[in-house]
């Protein structure tokens, strides 16, 4: 009957639905079922419902684990899971939990041995599952169902499962798709145990501090990591700074675009970028700098042992007198290649500074200066200095 009501989106049950499944309402009042009185013109009627959906789709999960054929479980999941309209969701997450030997532990004392083919099954069918959906996140339904999957993985309390699972992915991209933070505590599990997941793209999740707090032990696992357009704040980026301080940090490319990051919050991030020697490619466009944010990212380039090739600054309310900073402090950093200064209050008197900062990096070899108030004069000037250098592009 549960799982009847789950399937047709009932919650609500009548003496005939209790008949159906001869079942007497007197055994179940107390622990699974509640009587509502429901009121029709001048009739009265008693109906039934469960204390709460999730005891609902838990009890769902238990008849169908137990009494469908281990033979067509496989069969039954697949159809379920197929459904696009999400009523399955919780009810299969529940079916995979069962799967656990912990859970079945708990349970076989009240309700017998679990049929150990429907284990093995259920267990078969998340695995393959993972594997199929991991490789493909064109669509943001794609991403749905492998979120879900994840959450299957996460109820299977199983690391080897998703060691097996997960240990030949190198991409796990939800793009775009709203993350909760149970969302980002299950993916935080399904990485956990894997070491092969090279890039992890989390931009535009609508991730906050309380998810990025779930995700925190394995951000440093990533060599390219994008959390960019979430609401992150100085607290959320700390804690992606002492994803940074970790010995194990595989961080290459970091993604912190229009995070809400202030100039006090920078302070943090430039603290962690000293000790770390491993990232190559920092994204700090969209955030409220200003030049004294800058100028503290800019002094993480001076360590010696910076490897920062690529520094995006888009937008981060950058204007001429922190230029004249940034090129002072950049002049001892002999790895960046790509410089983005695009989107701030640069005007004509900072052209110098530029000129200086361009000419102090051999290795530079693009540097982006669009949608500034240079004049005119400004620009050829500054698209001059690719003259004698056939490797580098000013783009003003």
């Amino acid at each position: 009957m549960a799982f009847t009501g789950v399937a047709e989106k009932n919650i609500v049950f009548t003496d005939g639905d209790l008949i159906k499944y001869n079942l007497q309402p007197s055994q179940f009042l107390s622990g699974f079922l509640m009587e509502l009185l429901e009121r029709e013109d001048s009739a009265r009627s008693v109906v039934y419902t469960f204390p709460h959906l999730t005891i609902q789709e838990f009890v769902a999960a238990l008849a169908q684990f137990l009494t469908v054929d281990p033979g067509n479980i496989v069969k039954f999941l697949s159809e379920a899971h197929s459904t696009t309209d999400g009523r399955f969701e919780v009810f299969l997450r529940f079916v995979a939990g069962l799967s656990s030997p912990r859970t079945a532990w708990i349970l076989e004392e009240f309700l017998g041995k679990f049929p150990h083919q429907t284990i093995c099954r259920v267990i078969d069918w998340v695995k393959e599952e993972v594997k199929r959906r991991a490789g493909n996140t064109k669509s943001e339904a794609d991403k749905r169902r492998l979120l879900n999957t994840l959450h299957y993985l996460f109820e299977s309390q199983n690391p080897a499962l998703a060691q097996q699972t997960l240990g030949s992915v190198e991409t796990l991209s939800f793009y775009g798709l709203g993350l909760t933070p149970i969302d980002c505590a299950v993916l935080s599990h399904a990485i956990r145990p894997c070491d092969t997941i090279k890039h992890l793209d989390l931009d535009s999740c609508r991730i906050q501090c309380e998810g990025l707090q779930r995700l925190g032990p394995v951000l440093h696992k990533c060599q390219c990591l994008g959390l960019g357009n979430n609401d992150l704040g100085d607290s959320g980026v700390k804690l992606v700074s002492d994803a940074l301080r970790n010995p194990d940090c595989k961080i290459q490319a970091l993604r912190l675009d229009y995070v809400g990051l202030t100039d006090s919050g920078a302070e943090d991030l430039v603290s962690a970028l000293s000790t770390n020697h491993t990232v190559m490619e920092l994204h700090l466009s969209g955030n409220k700098l200003g030049d004294s944010g800058v100028k503290l990212v800019s002094d993480a380039l001076r360590n010696p042992d910076c490897k920062i090739q690529t520094l995006e600054l888009n937008k981060v309310g950058l204007t001429d007198s922190g230029v004249e900073d940034l090129a002072s402090t950049l002049s001892t950093n002999p790895s960046l290649t790509e410089l983005d200064l695009s989107n701030n209050s640069l005007t004509d008197r900072c052209v110098p500074a530029l000129r200086r900062l361009i000419l102090n990096h051999p290795r530079l070899e693009l540097i982006g200066l669009g949608r500034n108030t240079f004049s005119p004069t400004g620009e050829k000037e500054l698209k001059s200095l690719q003259e004698p250098r056939p490797g580098l592009r000013v783009v003003v």
